[in-house]
């Protein structure tokens, strides 16, 4: 067995599951913070990456562009916590669900018809060459990606664990009455995690733009979030990391030593059968809290 070549399918499958992670992120942020699972996160990439890469094709820059996005994402928390969330405080989780997938399909529409639909190449400047670590190649945009994960969970975990706000989202995802009994401002925390989520949409649309162009697809992108959720579990954010990171080398490893006697196409569907087999065993994932109601 050539071990160098396997180590550097594994780095590899790694490195992308990071890619997967971001993606998961946002989805993580929002059921933390409701409870519910947001149907509209790939939508938000998606949304978030047209926005900015039609700014920087029209000079805005690297900086400007990020700016005037997360300015707009900001806008789109408020519009989401006053005409989607507020009306359905207290109601059914299957109620805010549904409302997700209504808001999913409004901000493709909106999208593609204010910024049209044709695809956006996009270069920030870090190219997706190999590098060479002790024999190993390693994508040097992959080991970018990873960098700007690592770093954007270090902050996330931070501010769930050791602010005030991150407590209090806590509380308001386990129960709304009671989070406004005790004085905790429902709408402003909607705003505060949808903010957030959509910043961490706006990284991930860039980083994946920046990969395979900016184009409708990327509303798929949350389908392959997907697996990463169900193994690293819909609460965690260090989860959602090493689902992706599981995600990423399996799926890699299976392409390359299992699809010569399957056949090709393995990658797209093996994350989902793994995701399954570990349900069986695992449901809550690595990191999720398990939850014991009583009847």
């Amino acid at each position: 067995m050539d071990w160098s070549f396997f180590f550097e399918v594994l780095i590899g499958g790694l490195l992308a599951g990071i890619m997967y992670s971001l993606v998961a992120l946002g989805f993580v942020l929002i059921y933390k913070a409701s409870g519910v699972f947001n149907f509209a996160q790939g939508a938000m990439v998606f949304f978030a990456a047209l926005i900015f890469v039609s700014l920087f094709e029209k000079g805005w820059g690297l900086a400007g562009a990020t700016a005037a996005t997360l300015v707009v994402m900001v806008l789109l928390a408020f519009f989401v916590e006053r005409f989607v969330l507020r009306p359905l405080v207290n109601q059914p989780p299957i109620a805010l669900f549904m409302a997700t997938i209504g808001l999913a399909f409004l901000i493709e529409g909106a999208a593609q018809g204010l910024l049209g639909a044709q695809v956006h190449g996009l270069d920030i400047g870090i190219a997706d060459i190999p590098v060479q670590i002790r024999g190993i190649n390693i994508s040097k945009f992959d080991l970018f990606a990873a960098g700007v994960a690592g770093l954007l969970v270090a902050l996330l975990a931070f501010f769930f664990s050791k602010t005030r706000i991150g407590r209090a989202l806590r509380a308001v995802a386990d129960d709304h009455q009671a989070a406004l009994a005790v004085g905790i401002p429902l709408e402003q925390i909607w705003v505060v995690v949808w903010t957030a989520s959509g910043f961490v949409a706006l990284v991930a649309g860039i980083l994946w733009g920046s990969r395979t162009g900016v184009q409708f697809s990327l509303t798929f992108t949350a389908l392959k979030a997907l697996p990463v959720l169900i193994l690293g579990g819909f609460t965690s954010i260090p989860g959602a990391i090493v689902g992706g990171l599981l995600v990423g080398a399996s799926e890699k490893l299976a392409e390359v030593y299992l699809g010569p006697h399957i056949g090709s196409g393995i990658e797209n569907w093996f994350p989902y059968a793994l995701a399954t087999l570990f349900l069986l065993v695992r449901p809550e994932g690595l990191f999720g809290e398990k939850r014991i109601e009583r009847v």
